[in-house]
């Protein structure tokens, strides 16, 4: 198997992916999807009774929105995720009380009229864990209303829920395989104006498929060609796999845990079936 990288920014990745099959692909997928913890907001706790400004005067606790959608849209905010720092909560040495090595705290105070976004979470402590998007808007306050809440963040997966899924849009398509039969082309050249990914061109009297990478197998060019010249097939032992981050992890940092991880499965199961054969 071989991993040629197209694209790697840091909420984005683009692979080509030789020599392997679909079953494998797949299962990077859905590990990266699934099973790449990263960290989100869990716990949302809010002030009750009127909340007092520097000078004096009070706000009414109270948003124009629900208590529990407020607390699913600050559930879904980029958290900064460090996987080599924290650990679930459920497995760490506290007993889940919640500590710096498996939660982060957040604060947010905000008095009206304004919108309240992302980037008012105050993270307790650290710099480091401010959220990534600042301009996510979470609500709006009107004059006399204010928000004072205290939010905990801390580590789980996709497989629980879709706020910890650490890979969106995460899918892969097979490469192109294009043969044209030169000797038969008439020359019309009506495959390359259909085209709608400008895989075909016209050069030197003939036409070729000099961008193979960029075709989806659409079957335009198939379609459009009366000589019957041009087949273009899926190949299933070159992948084209992509995904994209929230910005809580990395595209890289998320690709090389989910590659641990399917090799860790592996190696597990390797040994299993290396007792049976005993």
């Amino acid at each position: 198997m071989k991993i040629d990288i197209v694209e790697m920014t840091p909420t984005k990745a683009q692979l080509v992916i030789t020599d392997t099959n679909p079953t494998f692909v797949n299962a990077l997928r859905r590990t990266v999807t699934s099973d790449v913890p990263k960290m989100a907001i869990d716990n949302v706790e809010f002030h009750l009774g009127p909340i007092m400004d520097e000078g004096g005067q009070a706000y009414e606790s109270i948003t124009p929105l629900f208590d529990e959608i407020l607390s699913h849209r600050l559930s879904l905010i980029p958290v900064p995720t460090d996987l080599d720092t924290f650990v679930f909560r459920s497995k760490c040495s506290c007993n889940g009380e919640g500590c710096p090595s498996c939660t982060i705290m957040y604060s947010l105070n905000k008095k009206g009229p304004c919108t309240v976004y992302s980037g008012d979470l105050e993270p307790i402590g650290s710099e480091k864990f401010r959220v990534k998007d600042d301009l996510v808007p979470i609500v709006k306050l009107a004059d006399d209303q204010a928000l004072l809440v205290y939010a905990t963040a801390e580590l789980g997966t996709g497989r629980q829920h879709a706020k910890w899924q650490a890979a969106l849009g995460a899918g892969y398509r097979y490469g192109a395989k294009i043969t044209i039969k030169h000797d038969k082309c008439d020359l019309g050249a009506s495959c390359v104006d259909v085209c709608p990914k400008d895989v075909l061109v016209k050069e030197d009297k003939k036409v070729v498929a000099k961008h193979p990478e960029r075709c989806n197998l659409c079957g335009a060019c198939t379609e459009v060609c009366e000589a019957g010249v041009i087949k273009v097939e899926g190949d299933p032992t070159k992948l084209h796999f992509r995904f994209e981050t929230d910005g809580g992890l990395t595209a890289k940092d998320l690709l090389i845990r989910g590659l641990k991880m399917l090799e860790e499965r592996f190696e597990n199961l390797r040994e299993q079936i290396s007792k049976l054969e005993e």
